[in-house]
């Protein structure tokens, strides 16, 4: 164990002598870990704001078999029959809680990029409010029925310009006033417009149709009921599921395949650092070939040779990965952006450096330190004696 932990400490101290080469290797690492964990930021923040805009008490009706509210297609007779149905919750003047929604993409200019994007305009009912959790007027007042105005989710101001309250904005062929903003806790309603319905489908000519509804259940057993009324209408052609569920069939994938190009593209890349810890170790017991000789020579073993030169490697990639994750989490935890959801709208998120995705990083880099100091270990194990005489 004294010559295990001497040799480790002699190799430790004598990373400065290579100072260019483990650098680099350090730097490689620590590039591979911070694209890893780039994109799980990206994916796990995504994944929170979709998660957090469900709700199990709030069911979503669209057109039987549309994938996404964008194209599902409803009447004003389907919001008629589906308010009747059972297990829907009423407010205090006994009228149900319900909202019949249509959705129109509409352009917007990113701060960031000063490019196009599309953003989803919604227009609503008044019960809409009652719909969303946390739903909280930050500025201003709600848009008036009947009026060009507009109240905008915090998320739609970060990222996106011409949305501040008071102003007046062009969407398509239409001037809108900006009158309120509001919050619902950082989900994905932040990321959206909205207006009164019936403005909205005058303006954009789409008569009396809308394309989802959203009720309030008595509770999220009631779904059951609910489907069995629809399924025995037969002026009923919807389908109709949980919110939470909704976002997480329309959204959810997305979170999945960032998270599936970070990790192929991070293993590309731990190849090239493989790659580079291998070559910084060997040119380690290149160098120190006399030395570890002459250890060899006065007793110690090849297993310390060996242990001495894979903890180094370690040494090296854990430094990477914890300068890789230094990085991203500094720069982008908590950091805001926008991408395209199920709706093929803009969804404001905010990436998340979390506890899990840090010990991704970590152990990536590890691997990478393990299997690059291996073989140098082992040639270290390995000097013969008479090098200790060589030149």
């Amino acid at each position: 164990m004294k010559q295990l932990i001497a040799v480790i400490m002699m190799n430790i101290r004598s990373i400065p002598q290579r100072l260019g080469m483990s650098l680099a290797t350090i730097l490689s690492v620590a590039f591979m870990v911070g694209v890893l964990l780039g994109f799980l930021a990206m994916a796990n923040g995504f994944q929170k704001t979709v998660d957090g805009s469900g709700s199990d008490d709030v069911a979503v009706f669209v057109r039987g078999g549309s994938q996404a509210e964008i194209n599902s297609v409803l009447a004003r007779e389907d919001a008629r029959l589906i308010e009747v149905a059972p297990g829907i919750a009423v407010d205090d003047a006994g009228r149900a809680i319900l909202s019949a929604e249509l959705y129109v993409v509409v352009d917007g200019i990113k701060r960031s990029s000063q490019t196009e994007a599309n953003m989803p305009l919604r227009g609503v009912q008044e019960q809409a409010v009652n719909l969303r959790q946390n739903f909280e007027l930050t500025a201003g007042r709600m848009f008036a029925p009947g009026t060009a105005e507009l109240i905008v989710g915090e998320g739609v101001i970060r990222e996106f310009e011409g949305f501040d309250l008071g102003q007046t904005i062009r969407l398509g062929s239409n001037n809108w006033t900006i009158v309120g903003t509001f919050s619902t806790g950082g989900s994905v309603f932040d990321s959206e417009i909205w207006a009164d319905l019936g403005v909205v489908q005058n303006l954009y000519q789409r008569g009396s149709s809308i394309q989802s509804i959203r009720v309030r259940m008595t509770s999220p057993e009631a779904l059951e009921g609910i489907q069995t009324y629809i399924e025995a209408e037969d002026r009923l052609n919807v389908d109709v599921t949980s919110e939470r569920e909704y976002f997480a069939q329309s959204a959810g994938g997305i979170a999945t395949l960032l998270k599936f190009v970070g990790w192929p593209l991070s293993i590309v890349m731990a190849i090239g650092a493989f790659a580079g810890a291998w070559n910084t170790m060997y040119s380690s017991v290149d160098a120190r070939t006399r030395e570890i000789a002459t250890l060899r020579t006065i007793g110690f073993s090849g297993f310390a040779a060996f242990m001495g030169t894979l903890i180094e490697s370690l040494v090296l990639a854990l430094l990477g990965g914890v300068v890789g994750v230094a990085a991203i989490y500094l720069v982008f935890n908590g950091m805001s952006a926008s991408t395209l959801g199920g709706g093929f709208t803009q969804i404001v998120f905010s990436f998340a450096v979390t506890g899990g995705s840090v010990i991704a990083g970590l152990v990536l880099a590890l691997s990478v330190g393990f299997l690059g100091g291996i073989i140098p270990g082992i040639r270290a194990a390995n000097v013969p004696l008479l090098a200790v005489h060589s030149d």
